[in-house]
């Protein structure tokens, strides 16, 4: 296995420098009751939001200072996290200061984190098949304004293949892109297609010139007990990715 659970929390199994950390949730340890039992960090889900602010103060303990949040919209804007204020329309954020923590919410997206060997900068990405067509992961990365040949890139938690059916408008879209694309569709039902969301993901890190990615591994849509999955049970919380610079 790439990740490595502590309690209630996952820590990214990957060679980063020794001063970047990061986190990522599951859906246990928190106060939520069902449907969002019990670490729901969404405040736009329907969960009672004084129950969701203990949960974001229990994360909190685990932080440096509480994570820049963001309004995610499936698009590709990249917010700067050491300045930002609010929580700003993003999909991405990114940070060179010690102590800013990024963080993207996922319930079946993939959440992709980042460094440099270095350790000089992080980013979090959220990546649905939308922001992932977009260019999501190319803007965050351009915002880091760090050679690809130094980065790292660690793959959250999202639903996997055999959970994923799209339609052929979103395959087409893909291998128009990258005709290499293809390979993560299979045929489903109904003239559907199952798609490899952590697949399209690493040719795109590839085509960047990244090839040091990590993760990628789990599924959220199979995996009832540690992760919320908005395919599999429609009403539900979210699970959130974060990093950060010591």
């Amino acid at each position: 296995m790439s990740l490595k659970q502590i309690d209630s929390v996952i820590v990214p199994a990957w060679p980063a420098p020794a001063n970047v950390r990061a986190i990522q949730t599951t859906r246990l340890g928190g106060c939520s009751i069902s449907p969002y039992g019990t670490l729901n960090l969404g405040m736009h889900v329907g969960d009672d939001a004084q129950v969701v602010a203990r949960n974001r103060l229990l994360l909190d303990s685990l932080l440096p200072s509480a994570p820049v949040w963001l309004e995610q919209v499936h698009g590709t804007q990249v917010a700067n996290a050491d300045e930002v204020a609010g929580v700003p329309i993003a999909d991405a954020s990114f940070a060179t200061r010690a102590g800013t923590v990024c963080g993207v919410m996922t319930a079946d997206c993939l959440p992709l984190l980042l460094c440099d060997v270095e350790g000089r900068a992080v980013a979090a990405v959220h990546a649905g098949w939308r922001g992932l067509s977009a260019g999501v992961i190319e803007a965050a990365v351009a915002k880091m304004g760090v050679p690809t040949d130094r980065l790292l890139v660690w793959l959250g938690p999202a639903i996997s293949q055999l959970g994923f059916e799209v339609g052929n408008e979103v395959r087409a879209e893909f291998v128009a892109a990258d005709p290499l694309a293809a390979a993560a569709f299979i045929a489903g039902k109904s003239g559907k297609y199952l798609a490899d969301i952590y697949a399209l993901a690493r040719l795109r890190l590839q085509a960047l010139g990244i090839t040091q990615i990590y993760g990628g591994d789990r599924c959220t849509y199979s995996e009832p007990e540690l992760f919320y999955s908005y395919r599999r049970d429609g009403v539900t919380g979210r699970q959130g990715s974060f990093i950060w610079l010591e």
